[in-house]
């Protein structure tokens, strides 16, 4: 059994690419992880799919037969040449995936590194398939020890320091165009997160927001919780819009483009959009006086971003190196088995030190040693059976992982591979499912 990793990034993939191969709604990413987790060789199953990658974790029985079972998959959902996906994929499997799993998650792998929207993605992901019974115990552990070990680096490393997002870049590159953006007019169309976390920075920046999505109550809701106020626009009137403004941003989750030629009248401005949707929201192709940024164009800052974060990144690295030994320690330690054997000799130790005890003292016969050993055996053989059964019977569940360390814990077990006060994890009474209630700090 193997963790493996299919990869497509905006590394080996560029927008076109992603765009075809992308999983943008919870119905496409419901049916490819049903038919993958139908095939025999793979066993559990999650997709990440954003604007700058689509990956595929796995956990599986044979890892050359799931793959050439995903990658055939994958040419017929997107229609792209099946050598040409093999080609350009990156496979990571065992300690590389789980290595290249902790970069991504500690946002070490992303366009821009250090920003923190990757950790929230993931656990939208997690929780999906999670939810739908598409992951289990293994992907699990991953995904606990990821979050683990994407905290150690925020804490432990300035990687997150003043935290940017593609969001904010592409709002760094609309400052460098258009310098102060005090009272500058921005049209948003969508309201996801992308959206969202524009609308956080132009405010910041002093630009006033003209608002459009589909769903206007939702608009409505979301303004009121503002602390400073936006304008809305009525979904029917977007063509106006894009006619009068010169600065539009568009993120939505449309599964094909929303702004096309037809829309577009002349203008006596230069107009600046930014498309920050995979697949893009923006069609038009070369038009006179329009300039139109997506994701792949924002590589100048983010080469600068590189550059400044290069030393705190290096210092991360080491931690997801070190992250990445002691989780296959980990998993070592989790066995029920070394700690029902643990169990066993603890009452087998603590029985002989009692009878000693007694039999020095005088309160049993010496003769009587052996048949009390006997009894005594028994008496924790009978004891212990049941929470035997029971443990062996959860040993694939998430929760067989919880009460493993509760009863490291109760009963102070070491086993050979603990690497951890197994009381740092008893908050996680509710299995795994706390790695995505919780709080992360995905701003």
């Amino acid at each position: 059994m193997s963790y493996v990793i299919l990869s497509f990034t905006h590394k080996n993939s560029d927008l076109p690419v992603r765009e075809k191969l992308a999983f943008d709604n919870t119905a496409k990413q419901q049916a490819v992880l049903e038919s993958v987790h139908a095939n025999k060789f793979i066993d559990e199953s999650m997709v990440l799919s954003t604007c700058n990658r689509v990956e595929f974790l796995l956990f599986v029985r044979d890892c050359q037969k799931a793959l050439d079972f995903l990658l055939e998959y994958l040419a017929e959902f997107s229609g792209l040449e099946l050598d040409d996906l093999r080609t350009r994929a990156d496979i990571y499997t065992d300690s590389s995936a789980v290595h290249h799993f902790f970069c991504v998650c500690s946002s070490l792998d992303s366009l821009v590194v250090g920003e923190t929207q990757i950790a929230g993605q993931i656990k939208n992901s997690f929780k999906f398939a999670y939810d739908a019974g598409f992951c289990n115990q293994n992907i699990s552990r991953l995904v606990h020890y990821a979050f683990r070990c994407a905290g150690s680096v925020r804490n432990c490393t300035e990687i997150s320091k003043n935290p940017v997002s593609v969001a904010s870049v592409a709002i760094l590159k609309l400052k460098e165009i258009m310098g102060d953006l005090t009272n500058i007019p921005v049209v948003i169309i969508g309201l996801g997160e992308m959206s969202r976390l524009c609308i956080k920075h132009l405010q910041e920046n002093g630009a006033k927001i003209l608002l459009f999505n589909r769903n206007f109550a939702k608009a409505q809701l979301f303004a009121s919780e503002l602390a400073k106020p936006i304008e809305l626009g009525a979904w029917e009137n977007l063509a106006q819009a894009l006619n009068t403004y010169a600065i539009v941003v568009s993120a939505t989750a449309a599964p094909s483009a929303i702004i096309t030629s037809q829309l577009l009248k002349s203008c006596n401005f230069e107009r600046f959009w930014f498309d920050l949707a995979v697949p893009r929201d923006i069609d038009i192709g070369v038009v006179e006086g329009i300039s139109v940024m997506s994701v792949d164009d924002l590589q100048d800052i983010v080469a600068k971003n590189l550059t400044l974060r290069e030393e705190q990144a290096r210092k991360a690295y080491g931690i997801v190196g070190r992250f990445t030994q002691e989780f296959f320690v980990w998993l070592q330690s989790l066995s029920v088995e070394p700690i029902i054997k643990a169990l066993r000799e603890q009452a087998k130790d603590a029985a002989i030190t009692e009878i000693n005890k007694a039999i020095k003292k005088g309160y049993l016969p010496k003769e009587y040693e052996n048949n009390i050993h006997k009894s005594v055996q028994n008496i924790f053989n009978k004891f212990l059976h049941l929470p035997t059964i029971s443990l062996k019977g959860v040993a694939h569940d998430p929760q067989a992982d919880v009460l493993v360390d509760a009863l490291r814990f109760l009963f102070g077990i070491q086993t050979e591979h603990s690497v951890a006060d197994p009381s740092s994890r008893l908050d996680q009474i509710d299995t795994y499912r706390c790695e995505y209630d919780s709080t992360l700090q995905t701003h």
